[in-house]
């Protein structure tokens, strides 16, 4: 495996300065930003990411002030209690994006988002209790956990709320699997396992972020 400066030094190769390589990166929040963020921005976040999710993110955008009224300011209290009527009343809804699956996951991910708010005080601070080391289990937790939260979408949830993670894009993928640390796309516990070793060698060698090293990676090869 390349030490993270002999990749940046592909990636600078193909771009030409660091600045091309970071350019858009979003900001990283604090433990205590993270923390202080309310519940229902949480539960807004991670339905945004699964409407946008193999649909068009403009027409998502759009419609978004549709999507918080229509879901009550993603209350966590009362998205989880969505009745019948409501959910009826939500899939004719022209505001909205009209997909079943989708809108019952609202409900779902509200009582997770709640249960890990009485567990930990808020999610905020369930998120803000996973360390750099550990943001492959904060990935499984939210597949098994929550609803429509794996591969990609729990991954663009988390970068969206200023998370500093990972995202394994193909991109992403071709690098780690040219540098031996996997061989095909992690699906596994192991191979996940091993990917995140990979990102922790790199981050405690270099001390760049998670999202900095994955963006080094995908410019390395895309």
């Amino acid at each position: 495996m390349r030490t993270l400066d002999e990749i940046l030094a592909i990636s600078l190769e193909r771009k030409g300065r660091e600045a091309a390589i970071f350019a858009g990166l979003e900001p990283t929040k604090t433990a205590t930003e993270l923390a202080a963020t309310p519940d229902d921005r949480w539960l807004a976040a991670m339905s945004r990411a699964i409407f946008n999710a193999g649909f068009n993110w403009k027409v998502v955008e759009t419609m978004w002030p549709g999507f918080e009224t229509a879901f009550k300011g993603f209350d966590p209290g009362a998205c989880s209690m969505m009745d019948d009527d409501w959910f009826d009343a939500l899939i004719t809804d022209t505001s909205i994006v009209r997909h079943g699956p989708k809108i019952r996951a609202v409900q779902e991910n509200a009582v997770y988002v709640r249960a890990q708010a009485e567990a930990h005080g808020s999610f905020g601070a369930f998120v803000a209790g996973w360390g750099s080391d550990e943001f492959s289990g904060l990935l499984a937790h939210l597949k098994s956990g929550g609803t429509r939260l794996g591969g990609m979408t729990g991954q663009y949830f988390l970068r969206f709320m200023g998370v500093d993670g990972y995202m394994l894009s193909q991109d992403v993928v071709t690098r780690l699997i040219a540098e031996g640390v996997i061989d095909k796309p992690p699906t596994s516990k192991g191979a996940m396992k091993a990917v995140q070793e990979a990102f922790s060698t790199w981050h405690h060698a270099s001390g760049r972020s998670l999202k900095e090293i994955s963006r080094i990676l995908a410019t390395s090869t895309g």
